[in-house]
């Protein structure tokens, strides 16, 4: 009789834990539920949960908080003292949105204490170096990725980059650069625009960078726009909106336009019904981003919008929202209540670039203040430490990982 050979068995196949039998749909519930940091944390852990994780990601970048230079609280006027109007700058802090934002913190770049902040954008912070250049020279930049700690200097650009540069150096004026443009959210691969007034005409110098490599190339002036007033009127921040780039003007019914994609300078006219000497910021509408323009004049706050209706017939804006705000500073401690003085102490300082739906209040030794278009409410700005937020506040958006950008499988 034939013996039967010893049997070989196969140990049992280990246990599934109960997350990897998860559906998706529910996997997408549970992940839905995390706090942003913690989502992207959960996206780390393997190629199944990076998938599901980039289908519970916002479409726009969320906004993290807000990056600023702290200055002392001024004196009301009269100014007593010419030392009261001295400015010391600080280095750029981190002031995060909620408890959920991650606290940045430039303490990796010793350096950007002397750097002033001058642009926020794709996650990349532009610092332009303190104290005054020499007529007709561009300065060096400081670019910051507070996210990945890496950091870039970068130098002027060689005096050959303009054919007989020699000739338009007597005249050029810097007017100040930004951030363009970013293709690689993981690396430092950017490119920078700088803005010179070169014999009456602007003149766009684009620099590019790929992980500390530097290419600088400087465009044709745009003859068709022309400079005829004093260079000097021009502020060096530029502001980010509805897809441009724009440099207000003091004292003027204009700004300076820039198209990213063509490197083309304009000039975009404010509305009409502005004050000829009028205060008024560049901005775009909370909810889906059209250009805008707010003022806050005679205790009234105005918001125009660049229309395509055929009521838009003020330089092609329309009114969109007006608010007095009389009531609105009676109920703010500390302000002025002389309708005068309010008027001569309170003006807008910027529209708020997170799209949050306030705007930025500065007054002279009164605080600065941040103005809710919905409910009306001024809260105060200022920090923990008996300062203030200064110019200026900078919106830090998170730029989103490549792999949450590409499409899925």
């Amino acid at each position: 009789m034939a013996m039967a050979g010893p049997s070989t068995t196969l140990p049992p196949p280990p246990p599934e834990k109960a997350v990897d039998v998860l559906p998706v749909d529910s996997l997408r519930d549970i992940l839905r539920r995390l706090s942003l940091a913690d989502l992207l944390r959960a996206a780390l852990a393997c190629h199944r949960w990076r998938r599901v994780a980039s289908r519970c990601l916002p479409r726009t970048a969320p906004l993290l908080g807000y990056f600023f230079h702290p200055t002392a609280t001024g004196l009301p006027p009269p100014m007593h003292t010419a030392s009261k109007d001295i400015v010391i700058e600080t280095p750029a802090v981190f002031s995060p949105i909620d408890a959920s934002a991650p606290n940045l913190s430039l303490d990796f770049v010793p350096e950007a204490s002397r750097f002033v902040l001058h642009d926020c954008h794709q996650g990349l912070l532009l610092l332009e170096p303190l104290g005054s250049l020499p007529k007709g020279i561009l300065p060096r930049l400081l670019v910051i990725d507070p996210a990945t700690r890496r950091r870039v200097l970068l130098p002027p650009p060689p005096r050959d980059t303009v054919p007989d540069d020699q000739r338009w150096r007597r005249s050029r004026h810097y007017v100040g650069s930004a951030l363009l443009s970013r293709a690689h959210p993981s690396k430092l691969c950017f490119e920078v625009v700088c803005v010179s007034v070169d014999g009456g005409h602007p003149r766009a110098w684009v620099v590019s960078v790929d992980d500390g490599q530097c290419h600088w190339r400087a465009l044709p002036r745009t003859t068709e726009v022309e400079v005829s007033f004093d260079p000097w009127w021009f502020e060096t921040r530029c502001v980010h909106a509805a897809g441009k780039l724009y440099w207000h003007i003091c004292n003027s019914g204009r700004v300076l336009a820039l198209d990213p994609s063509t490197l083309h300078f304009s000039y975009l006219r404010a509305p009409a019904e502005l004050p000829r000497f009028g205060n008024y910021r560049v901005g775009e509408t909370p909810d889906d981003g059209r250009l805008c323009i707010a003022t806050v004049e005679d205790q009234v706050m105005r918001v125009w919008v660049r229309g395509e209706t055929r009521w838009s017939d003020d330089n092609g804006w329309h009114m969109e929202r007006e608010m007095n705000l009389s009531n609105v500073y009676d109920t703010v401690p500390g302000l002025p209540k002389d309708k005068c003085h309010r008027i001569f102490t309170i003006w807008l300082s910027d529209m708020d670039a997170g799209r949050t739906g306030k705007l930025f209040i500065r007054t002279m030794g009164y605080g600065r203040y941040s103005l809710d278009l919905d409910t009306a409410k001024m809260e105060r700005l200022h920090t923990k430490h008996g300062k203030e937020y200064g110019d200026p506040i900078c919106a830090y958006f998170l730029a989103w990982p490549p792999a949450f950008l590409a499409p899925e499988n």
